[in-house]
């Protein structure tokens, strides 16, 4: 008698770091698929992992959102959720998970050609939302997001098999180069890093405010910056980027006077649903990786 052995082309979260070359595609869609995103665009989504679109809602879009998310964070009740991540120190709202399952209005966003059309086109199939958040970043002390890959942790806790998600972060405030940005080293997506050390039980509740395990180490973060080099976003309200789940990226503290929030949005391919982890002793919660499969739209 046999056992079926899953395939994991991504091995993480071992004894040691270990880096392996990608197994999949960076653009899903075959060449010439109609779509909103321009040929040179996807060329260097393809070669840099991410793509910026100067103003993607309007000026007066992003006043209904801002307004939307200034009454999400006030609502005692939304603090009160689990959904709700809370800074360690100032007791602030970071972050509100599923926004688009709470909030009517960013579903609708959700839902916009402007921005499923883009993830469409990218993957190269329907898609359904992995993960929405709106993260609040207020300034005089909001910690940043360490280096990481999305995919690492989305693999190994949440069990997406194949590099097929793309997520996409809509500036809500103004990013400047000093409060917070976001960091993205480009062409690093063409490359998996497996990282070391085992995941602990339930390891979403530390990892959402202070991340550990599913970390790079400073030697291999150092080589990847060396190689790919740092790029640094910044860009008006309305402003958004675009990037492959794979990237490594982070953001800084910030300490200036000037906030920075932005709405995350992932979607993930339906031909790429999530399976059990592939690293982890247990699925994260559903407001985190969701299990809803159905496409958006």
């Amino acid at each position: 008698m046999t056992t079926d052995v899953r395939a994991d082309l991504y091995p993480t979260r071992g004894s040691a770091e270990l880096i392996t070359p990608r197994q999949d595609p960076v653009i899903w869609s075959a060449p010439g698929t109609p779509g909103p995103v321009a040929v040179k665009d996807l060329q260097g989504f393809e070669r840099d992992g991410f793509l910026t679109v100067d103003e993607l809602i309007t000026p007066a879009e992003v006043d209904g959102y801002r307004a939307e998310l200034d009454r999400l964070i006030a609502d005692p009740a939304v603090r009160a959720d689990e959904r709700s991540i809370i800074e360690p120190t100032s007791q602030d709202i970071r972050s509100v998970f599923e926004v688009h399952r709470i909030s009517e209005v960013f579903a609708r966003l959700v839902s916009d050609e402007r921005v499923v059309g883009r993830a469409r086109q990218i993957l190269g199939s329907d898609v359904y939302v992995h993960q929405s958040r709106i993260n609040v970043k207020p300034g005089f002390g909001a910690s940043g997001f360490y280096w990481h890959s999305d995919f690492e942790t989305w693999h190994a806790e949440d069990g997406l098999p194949h590099m097929r998600a793309v997520s996409v972060s809509i500036a809500l405030t103004e990013n400047h180069d000093t409060n917070g940005g976001l960091m993205i080293m480009p062409g690093s997506h063409k490359s998996f890093l497996g990282c070391a050390g085992r995941t602990p039980k339930d390891n979403y509740k530390k990892s959402l405010r202070m991340q550990d395990a599913g970390t790079p180490s400073d030697q291999a973060l150092t080589r990847m910056a060396d190689r790919h080099g740092i790029r640094l976003f910044t860009g008006p309200a309305g402003s958004a980027t675009w990037f492959d789940c794979n990237c490594m990226h982070g953001s800084g503290d910030n300490i200036t006077p000037y906030p920075r929030s932005n709405v995350f949005i992932v979607f993930n391919s339906v031909e790429n649903a999530a399976e059990e982890p592939f690293a982890a002793p247990a699925r994260r919660p559903e407001f985190i990786g969701s299990r809803d499969f159905s496409p958006v739209g």
